[in-house]
């Protein structure tokens, strides 16, 4: 078996990058898709997707700083910085065509990378994600928390939801006290949280993240008719932090990109509309490779 396709086997590797330990999981079959998680700081495994690894080889990655990986140990997670550990992996696979799927910082991730890296990328699939990370981010997210206090008036565990959000302070810095505060903010990111299958809930519930320390504000707004490779941006209609007007930015001023607006879904559509999120993605990596899928 070649150095490429020990890379690709399925199942957990690990390489070092810049003497930091950087580990990624394998799982599926076909074009090969980098796959970024949120946060800073949050664990990939609540972006698993199997029904798209039928579409697509995913390498999920485990983002430097949370959890498996390994610290920076300067503490400076910025987007180049994420950005340089995603080429690395690029390099270490080897593939003549690579696709990075980011979702929501993941997303901002997967901008600075094509930015950074021009030509390097097949494709970029923007997933819940945004071209600025900041103040206008924030202030959008709150009039989106205000819509999703109205739409579910009533409920008493509204009440905390927004309250986390409005009072970020309350976070912490270790583990257990990030991971606490994210948790009370979990309804807000679903369409129609208490609509769902119960043992959904309870497996959103588990997710871990990790305290990073994120260097200041990213905005690249303005470097987005850069971006000149296949692009799908998906979004659900009711994402609160990552929400429509931004997918809808992105779309305007990346030239060869496709915008697709999930209508019963917030922030994570491969939960709530598992199948047409599949069918969406897999709709893409075909059309632009020709693969049908196993």
């Amino acid at each position: 078996m070649s150095e490429r396709n020990e890379g690709l086997a399925p199942g957990v590797h690990e390489i070092v990058i810049d003497d930091v330990v950087q580990r990624y999981h394998v799982a599926g079959e076909g074009p090969v898709c980098l796959v970024h998680p949120g946060g800073p700081g949050v664990h990939w495994e609540y972006l698993r997707m199997p029904l798209l690894e039928r579409h697509m080889t995913a390498v999920y990655v485990a983002p430097v700083g949370a959890g498996e990986s390994g610290e920076l140990p300067d503490g400076h997670y910025g987007m180049e910085r994420y950005a340089r550990f995603v080429d690395g992996l690029v390099d270490h696979l080897g593939v003549p065509e690579v696709y990075l799927m980011g979702h929501s910082a993941g997303g901002f991730v997967a901008l600075q990378y094509e930015l950074d890296h021009p030509g390097k990328l097949a494709g970029l699939i923007l997933y819940g994600s945004a071209p600025v990370f900041g103040p206008d981010l924030y202030e959008e997210a709150d009039v989106q928390m205000s819509a999703f206090e109205q739409r579910h008036a009533g409920r008493p565990e509204v009440a905390d939801a927004v309250a986390a959000h409005r009072r970020p302070e309350t976070s912490g810095t270790t583990k257990a006290e990030v991971t606490a505060h994210a948790r009370r903010l979990i309804p807000a990111y679903f369409a129609d949280y208490w609509g769902m299958a119960s043992d959904l809930r309870e497996a959103v519930k588990g997710v871990e993240i990790e305290y990073v320390p994120f260097a200041g504000n990213w905005d690249v707004r303005e470097a987005l008719g850069k971006v000149s490779i296949p692009t799908l941006i998906s979004v659900g209609r009711y994402d609160w932090i990552c929400p429509v007007r931004w997918a809808e930015e992105m779309h305007a001023n990346i030239t060869e990109s496709r915008l697709t607006v999930f209508e019963n879904s917030g922030h994570f559509v491969h939960l709530e509309e598992p199948e047409a999120f599949v069918r969406t993605v897999a709709g893409f990596l075909a059309d632009d490779t020709g693969w049908a899928g196993v």
